[in-house]
């Protein structure tokens, strides 16, 4: 069994690091990385010979005869065309709303799967890259809000005076979310947080920061089976604008990661909310990637409107690459150790497994994952297991 890892071209983050390719290569595989493709994650190729692996001078080399192929992002058509048909390919592909790309992948015969498809079950914890990676950017959102923040966050009582510890906002307790309240919490300061999933309430609280929210009937019912948050009605929308936008105005952080799946991110934050903050305050919009949540923000930078700073970086969690990288590699290595090895670590794809059914993109030629068009071929013979060696 050859894995491959191909240097990412539109992220700092790399899909395989030392210690999983040990793991790897432990169970009797042949690993090959691609010159240069932990450069940015701290991990020199010397470090990759070390744990075993062999460097490639190109992705295509790197590619070339493997069987499981481990990507960040969607790889570009080099990619694709040097991998060998019925090949895994294995990352955060981004399959909505992109119809042309899942076919390119379809058409170069790969088994693609889709990691943050992995479904929210106690099982798939471990293999979790959505709640690995934003736990990270809730982390790094904070960080980067208080660098930018020209003022002390926790108060400070000194013989000259009393420094006011700064109000910071959550919006969204999700895992980044929760991440952003406990780091706020621990620089000193003063943390309240919004949700419109009930169950948010006591997370909150239990982190020490305020819940601010509209609590009726619909709030109660606002949580998808999955654990995400539902889409709002408009009237729920205009009553928590209007308790949101008072409160924003005596923030001086505020940090919003409202996102659902497959959707363009909700609008939370608007013009008149910007301009109502006090000078200096600071915005970090964690979805600007997919629309974001702050009216004026921009992706991948950094502007000032009217008295406020809007932190717009996209890739949070590539801010911070080791770290993001280490999670992520452990990510893929367990769904790998779980779903495609048997107990002797041979290369054995379970197909009719639940996590492979819920990330399965494309198999054989086509399209298979029913929530995106695709219907699973007619004949869907397993292929046959191969030695690990």
């Amino acid at each position: 069994m050859k894995i491959a890892v191909p240097a990412e071209a539109e992220d700092t983050r790399v899909a395989a690091t030392p210690d999983v390719v040990k793991r790897y290569v432990n169970a009797g595989a042949e690993v090959a990385i691609e010159s240069g493709a932990g450069a940015d994650s701290r991990v020199t190729d010397e470090a990759y010979r070390e744990a075993g692996a062999t460097i490639a001078d190109s992705a295509e080399a790197a590619v070339s005869g493997a069987d499981i192929i481990l990507t960040v992002r969607r790889p570009s058509a080099a990619v694709l065309g040097a991998a060998k048909r019925g090949a895994f390919l294995i990352g955060a592909l981004d399959p909505y709303g992109d119809a042309d790309g899942m076919k390119a992948i379809a058409d170069a015969g790969l088994a693609a799967v889709a990691m943050e498809l992995m479904p929210r079950i106690t099982r798939a914890q471990s293999m979790d890259i959505l709640s690995s990676q934003a736990n990270l950017a809730g982390y790094q959102a904070v960080i980067d809000a208080a660098s930018v923040y020209d003022r002390a966050i926790p108060m400070m009582m000194t013989a000259a005076g009393t420094v006011p510890a700064a109000k910071i906002f959550v919006m969204g307790a999700g895992v980044a979310g929760l991440q952003a309240i406990a780091t706020a919490r621990r620089l000193g300061g003063a943390v309240s947080a919004t949700d419109v999933r009930p169950a948010a309430k006591e997370q909150v609280a239990s982190l020490g920061a305020k819940f601010i929210a509209v609590e009726n009937e619909e709030f109660k019912a606002a949580e998808t089976a999955g654990g995400y948050a539902k889409e709002m009605s408009e009237d729920y929308r205009r009553q928590q604008a209007e308790l949101v936008a008072a409160h924003i105005a005596k923030q001086d952080i505020v940090i919003t990661t409202a996102l659902i799946p497959g959707r363009p991110a909700p609008k939370l934050i608007s013009a008149a909310m910007v301009a109502s903050m006090n000078p200096g305050s600071v915005i970090v919009d964690l979805a600007v990637e997919r629309g974001g949540n702050v009216e004026g923000a921009v992706p991948g930078d950094v502007v000032t409107v009217g008295p406020t700073t809007i932190i717009g970086h996209t890739n949070m969690q590539g801010r911070i690459a080791a770290s993001a990288s280490l999670l992520y590699a452990k990510n893929l290595y367990t769904f790998i150790d779980t779903v495609l090895l048997d107990k002797e670590k041979a290369f054995a794809p379970k197909w009719d497994d639940e996590l492979m059914t819920a990330t399965l993109l494309t198999k054989d030629g086509g399209l298979v994952h029913p929530k995106f068009g695709g219907t699973a071929p007619a004949t869907a013979a397993p292929q046959a297991a191969s030695s690990a060696g």
